[in-house]
């Protein structure tokens, strides 16, 4: 029996087309709007969303994304959070992939078999988990693959002797780290980067995703030149961060997230 083809194995059959990979806090600054302001990301084009799991020791994650994961921890919000919001947005008429973003240790507090047979029960496609060690994750990418999905491997500019072995397992894409470091808004995209993609190429067979830094419109269309997929994220969560006020208060809602959605639609028409 032939092996179904997975939503970001689809996503990336056409090579000829970039792809832009927004990532968002999930609870910031609620449920509701995060619900809201996904339906907008799609509409301003997004082709695959991160959804962020709030975390109290985000190791990865600058003070943009720490601001946001604080402000969702306050309401309480948790990783069975956001595989329900990934559920509702389904039910919705969401159809592009959807991946978890989240650090290791609530995926083990939930159970890692529980964890990507949930991802699948609700419809949705992988996980990125940060700090769990492409050493330490072949249990992981084992249990993700029994259950369709994708454990989303990640390489930086350290890992040039470890290349070849986290590209042959690589599954929906390999995520290239854009530089040493935490996430965050930056002013330039290191000239390594495009190194590290072709390096990148050179061991994997999977699409190449850039992130970490990336936040205009110039850098987007930079990276695109040489990548297969952007990845954006704390200059989206600043951009949420900056109508906050506005997006809780139900009478301003929309009109804020038209504003993020127009901030959005920049980034994407930049890699077109």
């Amino acid at each position: 029996m032939n092996r179904v083809q997975t939503r970001l194995e689809s996503l990336f059959t056409d090579k000829s087309k970039k792809r832009f990979i927004p990532f968002i806090t999930v609870g910031d600054p609620s449920l509701e709007v995060t619900f809201q302001l996904v339906l907008k990301l799609v509409e301003a084009g997004a082709d695959v969303i991160e959804l962020g799991v709030p975390y109290s020791d985000p190791l990865a994650d600058g003070p943009v994304i720490q601001r946001a994961s604080k402000r969702a921890l306050s309401q309480g919000v948790q990783l069975p959070d956001a595989l329900l919001l990934g559920q509702r947005l389904r039910e919705a008429g969401v159809s592009i992939p959807l991946l978890i973003f989240t650090y290791v240790n609530p995926v083990i507090q939930y159970g890692i078999e529980r964890f990507f047979a949930d991802i699948n029960k609700f419809d949705l496609d992988g996980a990125i988990i940060p700090d769990l060690p492409f050493e330490e994750n072949e249990r992981a990418r084992g249990i993700a693959a029994q259950h369709g999905t994708d454990l989303i491997q990640l390489v930086a500019p350290t890992s040039q002797e470890r290349l070849a072995l986290i590209g042959k397992e690589s599954g929906g894409f390999l995520y290239c780290v854009s530089s040493l470091g935490v996430t965050g808004v930056r002013q330039e995209i290191p000239v390594e980067v495009r190194e590290l993609v072709e390096q990148a190429r050179a061991n994997s067979s999977a699409p190449i995703g850039v992130g970490f830094g990336i936040s205009t419109p110039e850098q987007v269309k930079e990276v695109a030149k040489y990548a297969d997929a952007v990845i954006v994220g704390s200059a989206i969560v600043q951009e949420v961060e900056k109508y906050t006020e506005e997006l809780i208060n139900e009478t301003t809602r929309n009109s804020a997230l038209e504003n993020v959605k127009k901030f959005v639609r920049t980034l994407t028409d930049a890699i077109q």
